[in-house]
């Protein structure tokens, strides 16, 4: 993706996966709230969203457990567009990234883990997001979703899943909340 299409609205919807994470505060609630959000935001439709996961920190400071999902949507927004929607939606839920330590506690993430099927490295902005085939907390909800699907420039969801669930703790919540008023996959909505 050139960098001038970073701020240019795609012509037709493109599908990209968000990932939430919380270990602040309520991060059950936290995770709810953002998907809530993001339901509304202008441009943005979610089709899909994981169940939530306890996840235990990688990397940082000592921290308490976070809180993981992930969302499908569909957006007619520019790459840059979603991504300052997004770290919108992070200040709004009390996050402050100048506050914040290096891969410490956060109050809520939301990064963009892809969009369609862009491969960027810029200043900005990196896609697929460069630690996704890495990290369990994002992987295992992915392939809640389809194993085979594909990360850009990387393989498939199950390429790496294997490889992360070793040593990085995660534990899905069984929550009825959490699987209420989810949308349903269907031929219509992907």
């Amino acid at each position: 993706m050139a960098p001038e299409q970073l701020e240019t609205a795609p012509r037709q919807a493109v599908t990209c996966w968000i990932g939430l994470g919380s270990n602040m505060g309520h991060p059950e609630q936290q995770l709810r709230d953002a998907m809530a959000a993001l339901r509304d935001l202008a441009g943005c439709q979610v089709t899909w969203r994981s169940r939530l996961y306890r996840t235990q920190p990688v990397g940082g400071p000592q921290q308490p457990d976070f809180i993981n999902a992930v969302v499908r949507m569909v957006t007619t927004l520019a790459p840059l567009g979603l991504l300052c929607a997004l770290h919108k939606l992070e200040t709004r839920a009390g996050r402050q990234r100048s506050r914040e330590v290096y891969w410490g506690p956060r109050m809520l993430d939301l990064d963009l883990l892809i969009y369609g099927d862009a491969i960027v490295r810029s200043p900005a902005l990196t896609l697929p997001h460069p630690r996704l085939h890495e990290r369990a907390f994002v992987l295992l909800p992915l392939a809640e979703y389809d194993p085979q699907l594909r990360i850009p420039g990387a393989g498939c969801v199950n390429d790496h899943l294997p490889a992360t669930l070793h040593g990085q703790g995660i534990k899905a919540l069984s929550d009825d909340l959490d699987q209420q008023a989810q949308p349903m996959r269907t031929a219509a909505s992907v």
